[in-house]
């Protein structure tokens, strides 16, 4: 048992205050790299478990907040009796640190997975409109992989959503070819590679499909037009280095176009190499 964790009933339940720190370390970051303007980008982590003594912890929540039943936009029943702590809509991420309980939300998913149990402080907030793409990602993780804990994390970094915009990068093999070249340690990041998937209105039912399926062979996906999802099961922490990542091969991508393309990268043979050496598919 750790500080950040607690048993209970031979079970290890991660502490609130634990996932809530990582959470604000995670939005400040996809603020500090400008991928989270404004209210742009969301965040959710679902766990399995809280120990009970969370409850008195947070009385924002459990003993002063406010609890709605609501309707999920999605059915989830790989999450039922399990929680959902997720960003709140036009909420900043970069506010989660200091302000968790006006910027965040906690679901408590209901037997059956069709609804949930809403806590909040503040009784006009609501979860982010991309809900549906992120409970239909940790349902679909959660099943698969059989997880406990699992993190979904919308961001809009500047020079990769500005990528998703030319139609040379708008699919997922071309895409790859173009960022892992830049750096070993991306490909060592996104060993499946990044997906790609074609522009959808946001917070649709098609957008939310997609997403899941792509991510099913892949831990990242742009939206073209619109962002970048990635999932995890590290926590939020992790799930915002991979952000850094994928903005950071973009970034040297876009450096590479200002310049007139003077430089290739990282060789085919190199790539496949290293890739060799790693245990790796190479995924082009």
């Amino acid at each position: 048992m750790s500080a950040w964790s607690s048993t209970v009933m031979g079970k290890t339940m991660l502490h609130l205050s634990k996932i809530l720190w990582e959470m604000g370390d995670a939005g400040q970051r996809m603020s500090q790299i400008n991928a989270a303007e404004g209210a742009a980008g969301n965040i959710s982590v679902f766990v399995r478990d809280l120990p009970p003594a969370e409850e008195h912890l947070f009385p924002f929540w459990f003993e002063n907040g406010i609890r709605t039943p609501i309707s999920l936009p999605v059915t989830v029943p790989n999450l039922a009796g399990g929680w959902a702590i997720v960003s709140g809509s036009g909420k900043r991420m970069r506010d989660i640190a200091t302000s968790p309980e006006m910027a965040l939300c906690l679901l408590q998913i209901q037997p059956g997975g069709e609804t949930a149990i809403l806590h909040m402080a503040d009784p006009s907030l609501r979860p982010t409109s991309e809900l549906n793409s992120h409970i239909a990602v940790h349902n679909d993780r959660i099943a698969e992989q059989n997880l406990s804990y699992h993190t979904v994390l919308h961001a809009q970094p500047l020079h990769l959503t500005y990528l998703s915009h030319i139609d040379r990068y708008g699919d997922t093999k071309a895409l790859n070819r173009h960022l892992l070249r830049w750096q070993p340690e991306t490909i060592l990041e996104f060993p499946e590679g990044i997906g790609v998937s074609p522009f959808e209105i946001p917070a649709s039912a098609e957008q939310a499909q997609q997403t899941v399926e792509i991510l099913r062979q892949h831990r990242a996906v742009v939206w073209r037009r619109h962002g970048i999802v990635v999932r995890c099961d590290a926590g939020p922490r992790k799930a915002g280095d991979l952000v850094e990542y994928a903005e950071a091969a973009a970034q040297y991508e876009y450096l590479n176009l200002k310049a007139g393309e003077p430089s290739g990268g990282i060789s085919d043979e190199e790539m496949r190499q290293m890739c060799q050496r790693f245990g790796i598919d190479y995924p082009m």
